[in-house]
């Protein structure tokens, strides 16, 4: 069983996941996508839907404070109302919540208690190995060989570190979570309150707890003017002096185990209400994350146990496989369709919206971080891939999707290379047209991606009917003024985007143009896909070789605008 420290997720996402990325209401939901990826990401990892979130009831508990007043007081930011959740990430919270209970995954908090608590409860309490995942250090004094608890940490480059008590001696020097939470009391932690012993650090600790064996024989042996195993007289002093204080510490760290929690953790995960996690997702721009927990949720073994090890199941994958591409229902006989020409049509024909997001905008050096093929809303499959580069803050900024996250959740960039090709080859042997929006920038990357990870493929070769809105948009309203980009595009068309630059919602933008442009020309909505691809490459040589001559006529002589099509 996994148990997500919710709280220390949610904060870790909010201060690390960009904050542009926001609802219909402009809202920051950039902590709701963080928590949902990572719970996908677990999910993932040990091949198990056995996940419970556990959150803070009370994230200040009484009985606590009674103990020590000034635990976590120096977090409080609304003085007022007793509160660290900055407004930002409060009002994300419900939404995440309601995400996850549609999603089967069950939401645990009891009153006047912090999710800590509810953690050490349920890991007394599993019959099966448990693994905490959290950053938080405090935790790591619940792991125990005996009752198979682990601890899963998050590290930098979207690494994750398994800690079990085998662990502990190397990394922190002390045998076992109980150590581990004396040494942590004589260290301190100021971002909680809890002062330690002044001058001694973790490795002092760690040092004294191996040679004196508890917090109770160091304290002893400093009352007894012991000098040697690192207890120095000026450490014996402050032990002496703070002897009250590490106590009080050690209380206020150690987690309950018997809070009333509710739930039966035989029955976890709870039953997937996909309308319910629809409508709980509906206009919060967090599509791609909560179709990478349904697909996580799907792939899983149901019957699973967390391993303890904290290795990856090798059923693991970063790829966001939603529903594969499915051929639509039968068309009607040619008898009942207007004339042979718009039988033959590519506007009468199986259209799939395709798109990139890129780590750059040179389709010769660029590389895929997330693709998709969209049908319809309900049809689509979509990828995630690790680059195998650092993704640069310019193109982070565009689509939100940082080399950390990508690490952690992608799939090697030459696998998800080669099932976009055999996606593409399936869908020209069935007759379907691709459409994308100045797909020949995302058809260029992937020659390039192709070259680089499946030299073997001939890329040109496997390509289904092409259909690109920009160069349509522009043959049919040459002379329109303002930008052509996508966003832009579609408010002209009166076309839904409600979120720019994630591949799946641009697919499926740019189809819903092709769509609106075939209804306004129905002269190039009869053409068949043959001369759709033929006229779409004059069209494009001649848009190119007008720009190129009013750049020339605006002082830039030696402007050269490439007219290559579907592919530069």
């Amino acid at each position: 069983m996994v148990l997500i420290d919710t709280p220390a997720l949610y904060y870790r996402a909010f201060y690390s996941v960009p904050d542009s990325i926001v609802n219909d209401e402009g809202q920051p939901v950039n902590a709701v996508r963080g928590v949902l990826d990572a719970i996908a990401q677990m999910i993932r990892r040990f091949d198990s839907p056995r996940v419970v979130a556990t959150m803070d009831a009370d994230w200040r508990p009484a009985f606590r404070t009674a103990i020590m007043p000034e635990y976590k007081a120096a977090r409080i930011k609304d003085a007022e109302a007793g509160t660290e959740i900055p407004p930002e990430l409060a009002v994300q919270l419900p939404i995440m919540t309601r995400v996850l209970r549609s999603a089967g995954i069950p939401i645990a908090e009891v009153d006047g208690t912090e999710a800590d608590d509810v953690i050490a409860t349920m890991a007394a309490q599993s019959r099966t190995p448990v693994v905490v995942v959290s950053p938080d250090r405090d935790l790591l004094a619940l792991i125990d060989a005996a009752a198979d608890v682990s601890v899963l940490r998050p590290r930098k480059g979207g690494e994750w570190e398994a800690i079990t008590q085998a662990d502990l001696p190397e990394a922190y020097g002390v045998p076992d979570g109980t150590r581990y939470r004396e040494l942590a009391a004589m260290r301190g932690d100021p971002s909680d309150g809890l002062p330690g012993a002044p001058g001694i650090g973790e490795k002092t600790a760690a040092t004294l707890l191996s040679n004196f064996g508890s917090l109770a024989s160091i304290i002893k042996a400093a009352k007894a003017g012991v000098k040697t195993g690192g207890l120095s007289p000026k450490r014996a002093a402050t032990l002496i002096e703070e002897e009250d204080t590490l106590y009080k510490t050690i209380e206020v760290m150690r987690c309950l185990t018997d809070v009333a929690h509710g739930l039966d953790l035989e029955s976890v995960p709870g039953e997937l209400d996909r309308p319910a996690v629809e409508m709980a997702a509906r206009g919060q721009n967090i599509r791609r994350s909560v179709d990478n927990l349904i697909a996580a949720l799907g792939s899983a073994d149901t019957d699973s146990g967390a391993k303890a090890s904290g290795r990856p199941s090798p059923m693991a994958t970063g790829t966001s496989t939603i529903a594969p591409i499915q051929a639509p229902a039968p068309q009607p006989s040619a008898a009942s369709v207007p004339s042979s020409s718009t039988a033959d049509s590519w506007s009468q024909s199986r259209l799939v919206g395709f798109d990139l997001e890129t780590t750059g905008v040179d389709p010769s050096t660029a590389r895929i971080v997330t693709a998709a093929f969209v049908e319809s809303v309900d049809n689509s499959r979509t990828w995630l891939a690790d680059p195998g580069v650092e993704i640069p803050e310019p193109a982070r900024a565009v689509h939100g999707i940082t080399t950390e996250f990508a690490q952690a959740n992608g799939a090697p960039v030459a696998e998800v290379v080669a099932e976009l090709c055999t996606v593409l080859s399936d869908l020209r042997s069935e007759g379907a047209v691709v459409v994308g929006h100045n797909i020949v920038y995302d058809l260029s990357v992937m020659a390039a991606e192709v070259k680089r990870h499946q030299p073997h493929i001939d890329f040109a070769a496997l390509l289904p009917t092409i259909v690109d809105t920009f160069v349509l948009d522009k043959r049919i309203e040459q002379f329109r003024r303002g930008k052509r980009t996508l966003t832009e595009t579609a408010k002209r068309w009166k076309v839904t985007l409600l979120d720019a630059h994630d591949a799946a919602a641009d697919a499926l933008a740019a189809l819903d143009i092709s769509r609106a442009l075939a209804e306004s020309s129905e002269q190039i909505a009869n053409l068949t896909r043959a001369d759709i691809m033929s006229a779409q490459g004059d069209w494009k040589r001649a848009q190119a070789a007008d720009l190129q001559s009013w750049l020339r006529r605006k002082g830039n002589a030696e402007a050269v605008v490439d007219g290559s099509w579907p592919m530069a």
